[in-house]
């Protein structure tokens, strides 16, 4: 099956990679372990030099690297080019705290002598969504590889050229070939690359069930393993809140990264006595919300990322309506090409 770039304002396929074949696999695992060997001796200098670099190219071409986001997943162009320099402040926070943070932890004993070593484990295999395609795999990357590890990454599948420009990116920054390398595999492939044991340790964020696998994969094969999962708290309004300003962050809240993001305001519980003014104004600043080109730059919300997501959402709203909900605003797909889908209010 091809691993492809498809747009998600306008459906059309942009690019179509061939999947890693097993040999090819092989020879990124092989490269990874073998560039381990000599990049885990590279001083804190090299790595400090090759990391702000990085966060030079993600300012310096942050243009180029947000419109390739906003292609493959859909978010507005302005907040993907936030996206990339956000990841340039990543890169220098190790920068600059990096050295410090692994020095040897000198323990008092008593007696003699005692200390804490941070000594790298080698190639580490991080498992990234798509929703936020570029700062999910730096705050990853940069440490890591500050640390004195090399990265192996399997990106979300629709967002693959984010991936290969993530291994320019560090490439052109200066780390050796090999240090960091995007895999370009299906999902069926991941258990064998968290299985082999040149792989010394996973990190993924995404879904409860992506992170039940992994984790029982990771923990079959006795290697160490983060896990970052879904989940939001409730946003929370209190007759004591300015009103006005409660609404104006609850929509933006909301629709942040188009609605995808883990930490977005998903449910909005009220008192009694505030209910019915919120309601009606939150429904009248949702009622102005500009939907359209990601692109462009008087765009509130672009598209969905996926056919698949799209399919879901309305599925879940046709199914709260049929439960009980209050359909206040929207309620269905845009026609049209793409995956959109209006702002949306049930109560």
């Amino acid at each position: 099956m091809a691993i492809s770039t498809i747009d998600p304002a306008t459906g059309k396929t942009l690019r179509t990679f061939t999947p890693l074949s097993a040999e090819e696999l092989e020879a990124k695992l092989q490269t990874a372990a073998d560039t381990f060997r000599a990049y885990r001796e590279t001083t804190f200098a090299d790595r400090v030099t090759w990391l702000r670099r990085a966060a030079d190219l993600l300012e310096a071409e942050a243009d180029r690297y947000g419109r390739i986001m906003t292609q493959e997943m859909g978010k507005p162009f302005d907040a993907a080019k936030a996206e990339a320099k956000k990841c340039a402040t990543a890169c220098r926070y190790y920068v600059d705290k990096g050295e410090s943070l692994l020095r040897d932890r000198l323990v008092d004993m008593g007696t003699g002598r005692a200390f804490v070593r941070y000594q790298p484990l080698g190639p580490v295999l991080a498992i990234m969504p798509w929703n936020f395609p570029f700062w999910q795999v730096v705050r990853f990357a940069a440490p890591a590889l500050m640390a004195g590890n090399v990265g192996l990454l399997k990106h979300a599948h629709n967002v693959p050229q984010c991936a290969l420009a993530l291994e320019e990116l560090f490439l052109q920054a200066g780390f050796p070939r090999g240090a960091f390398q995007a895999l370009l595999i299906e999902t069926a492939d991941v258990n064998r690359v968290i299985e082999d044991r040149r792989v010394r340790a996973v990190t993924l964020t995404g879904s409860e069930g992506a992170g039940r696998a992994v984790g029982a994969a990771a923990g079959k094969a006795i290697k160490k393993v983060v896990l970052e999962l879904g989940g939001s708290d409730p946003f929370i309004v209190m007759p004591s809140a300015d009103m006005e300003k409660a609404v104006e962050t609850a929509v933006s809240a909301r629709l942040i990264n188009n609605g995808q993001s883990c930490i977005a305001a998903k449910r909005f519980i009220v008192a009694d006595a505030i209910y019915p003014e919120f309601e009606r104004r939150f429904v009248e600043r949702m009622k102005r919300v500009t939907v359209g080109d990601p692109m462009d730059a008087k765009t509130d919300l672009g598209p969905l990322a996926t056919r698949g997501i799209l399919d879901g959402l309305h599925a879940q709203v046709e199914a709260s309506v049929k439960a009980g909900a209050r359909l206040l605003l929207g309620g269905k797909p845009l026609e049209g090409p793409g995956n959109f889908y209006p702002a949306t209010v049930l109560a």
